[in-house]
């Protein structure tokens, strides 16, 4: 049998488990306030890091999208230089008009040209670069007229630097279909460029200031139950679009 324990050596025995006991608990207590430490620090470095991250693409997301045209030339009268007034456009068409219009030289190639041209430009060039358009025909001046196509409700912004000389309703057969709205150009005041088509912006009045491409004019309305619109021939829907027509300033009547 083993021999009995003194008072001493137990005493001795309870102290050193007190101590190990404590031990113990200063190194649990260590060890949690260590992984409190770390959680804390991965928190701060990727939580607000993601979360910014987040915040950036909520605000990216937030981003209007570009809807003005490009800087684009689509027709040009002597020192007249008419800019693309559509950022989404479906076609672009040229056709004769009356009313006094005068005609345009257009920018860019035929896409509809006849079979002996297409060979020529082929092989020799030419034919022009930039936007593909279409000879629509019509009757009057030729090329006095450019149909942009677009879909119904699509900004339509200023083509020339200017002043809004005019805005009148717009009627076919005898039904209102949005307005006309008259600019003169500011490096071509002899001539007033008129757009039709398109459903005036409020802040479009008579004496505003209009700058190309930032300008905005209005949107384009829906005249497919009004008239056969040539322009669908060459685009996928109604053929929808805004007209733009140049008179000189003299002839211009204002209603």
């Amino acid at each position: 049998m083993p021999a009995p324990r003194t008072s001493g050596t137990r005493l001795r025995a309870r102290r050193e488990q007190q101590r190990a006991a404590r031990r113990a608990r200063r190194f649990a207590g260590l060890a949690l306030i260590g992984v409190i430490l770390i959680v804390s620090l991965l928190l701060t470095a990727f939580g607000s890091g993601s979360s910014s991250a987040v915040q950036t693409v909520a605000v990216i997301g937030k981003l209007p999208m570009q809807t003005r045209p490009a800087p684009q030339i689509i027709a040009v009268r002597d020192t007249l230089r008419l800019q693309l007034p559509i950022a989404k456009w479906t076609a672009i068409g040229f056709h004769a008009a009356g009313d006094g219009a005068v005609s345009l030289n257009p920018v860019g190639h035929q896409g509809n040209e006849g079979a002996v041209l297409r060979i020529v430009h082929k092989v020799f060039g030419g034919g022009g670069s930039g936007p593909k358009w279409y000879q629509l025909g019509g009757s009057g001046p030729e090329n006095s007229a450019v149909d942009i196509g677009a879909a119904t409700g699509t900004d339509v912004y200023a083509p020339v630097d200017g002043t809004v000389v005019g805005v009148t309703p717009f009627v076919v057969n005898g039904k209102k279909y949005g307005v006309r709205i008259d600019l003169q150009p500011q490096t071509s005041p002899s001539y007033v460029v008129s757009l039709t088509h398109l459903r005036a912006d409020p802040s479009v009045t008579v004496g505003s200031a209009v700058v190309a491409g930032v300008s905005k004019l209005g949107n384009v309305v829906d005249l497919s139950s009004a008239e056969r619109q040539a322009l669908a021939r060459y685009t996928q829907d109604a053929g929808n679009h805004v007209a733009l027509e140049v008179r000189p300033a003299a002839t211009l009547s204002l209603n």
